[in-house]
């Protein structure tokens, strides 16, 4: 059943349609990380007080299908992030302007200033996320064993080639979120393995009408999004 929530002040449309991905989709393996301390602000993101991934109705059935399509090959999506408040992306602008927060650094952005995230595209005060047809995912083997150890706190994304815990991913090159050219979809410096997976997310994501972000591997938009103006803003409870 579709949540209708009001806009942000100053959009064109009265409410968008949401949907619960849960609902739609339960075999994709949702890991969303804003709504815990591992990602790159090491905290609860304002407007992910609870984890859920909502979407549009069309990028949920797109990426349904794209599901059926990875477990011919014996794999499934883990997603990380799906509908973003602008309130969170506001919180990521006011943390990239606080230059004295680095706990987070020598893993997600080891070798980039803080201050230059805006201008290398890693950060921006608007988001694909809030218009709600954007997913961030990988990857993950149906057969991999369970239960394994999170990547520790300290530990450098450029080299998180696979990272683990409850649903481990595939070797993508690098870990999620990792602010490093090292994400760059098409970076040349990748092991043959890690090349190959990013290749199957992308050709399984555009198969199914999803475009994806150069300089992010884990990150699509739907293409023919129904909101490709609007930027909502409503926490997700």
């Amino acid at each position: 059943m579709a949540l209708l929530w009001p806009l942000t002040a100053g959009a064109e449309n009265p409410s968008p349609d949401l949907v619960p991905l849960q609902a739609a989709a339960p075999d994709i393996v949702q890991e969303l990380r804003y709504a815990g301390r591992d990602n790159f602000i090491g905290q609860v993101v304002i407007g992910y007080e609870q984890a859920q991934c909502l979407l549009t109705p069309a990028a949920v059935e797109a990426l349904s299908r794209v599901q059926r399509k990875a477990s011919e090959y014996g794999l499934g999506l883990k997603v990380y992030d799906c509908y973003r408040p602008q309130r969170a992306v506001d919180h990521f602008v006011r943390w990239a302007d606080d230059p004295a927060d680095t706990r987070m650094k020598a893993r997600y952005y080891p070798d980039i200033a803080k201050s230059q995230l805006f201008e290398l595209g890693y950060i921006a005060a608007r988001s694909g996320h809030s218009r709600g047809s954007t997913v961030d995912l990988t990857l993950i083997s149906l057969n991999a064993e369970q239960g394994s150890k999170a990547l520790g706190a300290d530990g450098d994304c450029r080299f998180s080639h696979q990272e683990s815990g409850p649903h481990p991913s595939l070797p993508m090159g690098s870990g999620y979120d990792c602010f490093d050219p090292v994400s760059h979809t098409a970076h040349s410096e990748l092991s043959a393995e890690a090349r190959r997976n990013r290749l199957l997310l992308l050709l399984l994501m555009e198969s199914e009408g999803f475009s994806n972000y150069d300089k992010e591997w884990w990150h699509f938009t739907l293409n023919n999004e129904p909101y490709p103006n609007d930027y909502w803003d409503l926490p997700l409870y």
